[in-house]
């Protein structure tokens, strides 16, 4: 892959092969993914639905937004007054709420861009949005104000994907988790490819990121995980020489509710695991020899695993 401009600041492309197409036409489907638990402070849920607003209002650029919000979401807060209002007042007046049974947040994105998709045409792009992040702070609005930066890069420099990445420290919690669990993994299973991967982004898990109508099209035929799908995505992209880019979205944290436990770190490890287990299966189980190579494979990932979590614990613990 060759690195190129993007255009926009704070933003980096890495072609996978070929030129770049003349510019084309499309809509832009933006997709909300709204927390699992609902706040106790809805400011940072309406900074962000007032970009939604706006974005409603420019139909023209935008297809009508879309929520997504989980049942077990609905049914936890079903009598609380103040949720209900701002799911009817708020939330249903400048999006269609898609209300369905998930098993975590990526399958929320399954539904979510599988509907967006179903709507859409061959030039558009659906712009992933998640819900838990401190939309309200100044930086948080700050970001807001750009982020739609994200899905026009893919839409007017016509790449596949294009993944936002967040500023961190090297203290930050999800930032280790990938450093030593989500690359390490990656590393020992696809080494080629975490190579790419790893020229344009450090968090290949990031929940930011905008996607071409074609390339969705072909990802929503594979299978789906309930987790790490991003990293999925991202494999993908590598495998079949798609043009990704990312785009720096700034230093906004997650919700407080999202601070990262060891034991919480050790799940996403061990499930970044088996995700990638599958996948190499799925690729390799064809070729002669398989098992034999997956069993070592097998046994370094182990390894690698095993050294993340020790590292995790004394960092996290």
């Amino acid at each position: 892959m060759k690195k190129n401009s993007a255009g926009h600041q704070g933003s980096q492309t890495v072609a996978a092969g070929g030129q770049s197409r003349s510019a084309r036409s499309g809509r832009i489907h933006p997709v909300v993914i709204y927390p699992f638990k609902q706040p106790s402070d809805d400011s940072d849920l309406e900074a962000l639905y007032l970009l939604i607003a706006r974005l409603n209002g420019e139909s023209k650029k935008y297809a009508r937004p879309i929520t997504v919000m989980d049942r077990k979401t609905y049914f936890a807060h079903e009598d609380d007054r103040r949720f209900v209002e701002f799911r009817t007042h708020t939330v249903a007046k400048h999006s269609d709420i898609l209300d369905a049974w998930c098993v975590d947040t990526c399958q929320m994105w399954y539904t979510g861009l599988g509907t967006a998709s179903e709507r859409g045409a061959a030039e558009d792009v659906y712009w992933l949005i998640p819900g838990d992040f401190n939309y309200g702070t100044p930086v948080g609005q700050e970001v807001l104000g750009r982020l739609h930066d994200l899905p026009e890069i893919v839409l007017e420099l016509q790449q596949d994907l294009c993944v936002g990445e967040i500023a961190t420290d090297h203290n930050n919690s999800k930032q280790l988790i990938d450093t030593y669990g989500t690359f390490a993994l990656l590393y020992n299973w696809f080494p080629a490819e975490a190579k790419e991967i790893r020229q344009f982004t450090e968090r290949p898990r990031s929940e930011f990121f905008a996607i071409r109508h074609g390339f969705l099209r072909d990802l929503l035929r594979h299978r789906w995980f309930a987790y790490e799908q991003t990293v999925v995505m991202l494999l993908q992209s590598v495998f079949a020489k798609k043009q990704i880019s990312r785009f720096f979205v700034g230093n906004i944290p997650d919700l407080p509710e999202g601070c990262e436990s060891f034991a919480s770190a050790m799940q996403q490890v061990e499930r970044t695991e088996r995700v990638l287990k599958t996948i190499w299966r799925e690729r390799n189980q064809h070729e002669a020899g398989w098992a034999d190579h997956y069993r070592v494979l097998e046994a370094q990932s182990e390894q690698v695993r095993r050294t993340a979590l020790v590292i995790l614990e004394n960092l996290l613990g």
